[in-house]
């Protein structure tokens, strides 16, 4: 069991939800540190609502239409977050690109995972990206939220090979299955208080990363930090949390 209660995250989706879901499954392990308190969308007929609530999960729609200032918007988005004074937000398929204001209200708190290896392809239809280039290798990356679009500190990638005969379809499949391991982990590491971002970059463990950590598809079991690999270099602080460093209070559920 967690020594500790589960912190509270907040969801954000604006479809399916399939990560959403992921997240919500992992939770309900018993040493989860985190669980999630409510799932928002900006779409009211997104499926991923009505999957939450089938999984017994608070839900909000915070419609937004183009001709709703993105400034208002997001207020009302913040307004709704608070409500369940989550320690984490958790961006799952949410496709609005959140205000500068919105991002710093919640600096080092909201992660999001991108289907592609980071720095490669921000945006939109990575998969037809990487089949464009004849990329051997594609992915998932998770990332702490900046004001730049898909640009902020990474956590952890996955990758899959690119196989022959690949379509977008069957691509998209392969990365998203990776996607629901990925995303977990991370989630778990933040609300266990290893995972924090500080002046742009990442850090666990009292680490700073000077890249992302390498998801292992080979290792199976519970999701921690014994299913992934270093690349790149880390720097080493003696085991201490990063500067000013501000951790989630363990709040009694």
């Amino acid at each position: 069991m967690s020594p500790h209660a589960p912190l509270p995250i907040a969801v954000l989706v604006s479809g399916r939800g399939s990560n959403m879901q992921a997240l919500v499954e992992h939770s309900r392990r018993a040493d989860a540190p985190y669980r999630v308190a409510l799932v928002l969308s900006d779409n009211a007929q997104a499926r991923g609502l009505v999957i939450a609530r089938d999984l017994g999960i608070a839900t909000r729609a915070v419609p937004a239409d183009k001709s709703i200032d993105r400034s208002v918007y997001d207020r009302a988005l913040a307004a709704a977050v608070d409500e369940c004074e989550p320690a984490l937000i958790v961006l799952a398929g949410f496709m609005r690109i959140l205000s500068a204001d919105f991002v710093a209200r919640y600096s080092g708190r909201i992660l999001n995972i991108h289907p592609s290896l980071l720095p490669k392809y921000p945006g939109l239809h990575t998969h037809r990206k990487a089949l464009a280039a004849h990329d051997a290798t594609h992915g998932a990356t998770v990332h702490f939220v900046t004001a730049e679009l898909d640009g902020g500190p990474p956590v952890i990638q996955a990758r899959v090979n690119v196989e022959p005969g690949d379509d977008e379809t069957s691509l998209a499949a392969r990365v998203q299955a990776m996607e629901h391991r990925i995303y977990p982990l991370a989630v778990n590491w933040y609300c266990a208080g290893r995972l924090r971002c500080h002046a742009g970059t990442a850090w666990l463990d009292g680490k700073a990363l000077s890249g992302p950590l390498l998801y292992d598809p080979a290792m199976t079991g519970e999701a921690t930090s014994g299913n992934a690999t270093i690349t790149g270099s880390v720097s080493a602080t003696g085991g201490a949390a990063p500067p000013g460093d501000a951790r989630p209070s363990q709040r009694q559920a």
